[in-house]
């Protein structure tokens, strides 16, 4: 049983150096050179609007939290 564990494991496992390679490599015949910084503004845009919305978020629930607190000691 500890060999089916193992092989599903690896299926999960992170690349490695020799593919990363190929990831690359693929990345760059199917975008070109030119699409790709394009590609990365996109991601991290995405990436930043994704954080600016989570902090947005945690600050509410703060102050929710703030609110009920002293309307309870009101």
């Amino acid at each position: 049983m500890s060999i089916i564990a193992n092989k599903s494991l690896m299926l999960l496992s992170i690349p490695s150096g020799g593919e990363w390679l190929w990831i690359m490599l693929a990345i760059i015949v199917l975008f070109g050179g030119k699409k790709i910084p394009e590609l990365a503004k996109g991601i991290g845009k995405g990436i930043r609007e994704f954080n600016d919305a989570k902090t947005g978020i945690k600050n509410e629930i703060e102050n929710g939290m703030k609110e009920s607190n002293e309307e309870k000691k009101a």
